[in-house]
């Protein structure tokens, strides 16, 4: 039988973060759980021995706890298989309504602690790890700007990584999941500029009010993710729900299109000799 692997799941107390754990664990797997608020977990953890799950505090904002996390991991398993890179929040409101402080907080979390957690991980696979590697999985979205940061620092992350580090790396791209975080979106901001209905902002608002939204199911898509931690040559990006697949699809599409349309542009833009 093969050796259970190790997990780093980081937003442990709910949504993607909670299931994961519950599914790692039920498939005979070693769950690090990690939360800012740890108690949450303790139902679980009474459920299974510390051999199996050991569940630690972690605000992702602070980098020494993060640290602390992977010391602790070195310490009682010695080594360390998986990361869901999970801990994040969302927040609904254009970008001119969205306060500043409101923008910097979510940014401490979603881009510098998720990025932060990354860089940890790479080190630990590469330098802690024999024979060296891991799998980083970073869940990250399509639809939150901050996310966006995210997804070109992980970019520049993976085309810099040495090959021999057998380091794969995958951001998961999640279009709209039934979690308690979607719930919170309802508490976002608005301004009074945008107040035509027929904005894409207000548009959203409604179809999440009315439940017009469809949210897809978030322990179907913990599966998936699952699945994919187990593929030997997996995706850097993976969309998962269809509203996802639409969005991208519509981006490439208007990228394709402005890139044909101005193609020539690029022309004689050579020194001349």
């Amino acid at each position: 039988m093969a050796n259970p692997r190790v997990w780093l799941i980081t937003g442990a107390s709910s949504g993607f973060g909670r299931l994961m754990s519950e599914l790692v664990l039920s498939k005979g797997d070693i769950a690090v759980a990690t939360a800012r608020k740890p108690e949450a977990l303790d139902d679980l953890k009474a459920k299974y021995p510390s051999t199996k799950l050991l569940v630690l505090k972690l605000d992702v904002t602070q980098a020494h706890e993060i640290k602390d996390v992977f010391i602790k991991i070195k310490e009682t398993f010695g080594r360390l298989d998986v990361v869901f890179n999970n801990a994040g929040y969302a927040m609904m409101g254009e970008v001119e309504a969205t306060p500043e402080d409101a923008a910097r907080t979510m940014f401490d979390t979603n881009f510098w602690g998720a990025t932060n957690v990354s860089l940890e991980t790479v080190k630990f696979f590469r330098e802690e790890n024999r024979p060296a590697g891991g799998r980083l999985i970073v869940n990250s979205s399509e639809k939150c700007f901050n996310f966006i940061a995210l997804e070109g620092v992980t970019s520049a992350l993976v085309q810099e990584l040495d090959p021999e580090w057998n380091i794969k790396i995958t951001l998961v791209e999640p279009g709209t999941f039934r979690t308690p975080a979607i719930g919170k979106l309802g508490e976002g901001y608005s301004h009074p500029a945008y107040n035509k209905p027929t904005l894409p902002g207000n548009l959203f608002r409604v179809a999440f009010h009315d439940s017009g939204l469809k949210k897809a199911d978030t322990s179907k898509g913990v599966l998936k993710i699952y699945d994919l931690s187990l593929l030997s040559e997996p995706p850097f990006r993976l969309p998962l729900g269809k509203d996802a697949l639409e969005m991208i699809r519509g981006e490439a599409k208007s990228i394709l299109e402005d890139a044909a349309k101005y193609e020539v542009w690029s022309e004689g833009l050579d020194f001349d000799t």
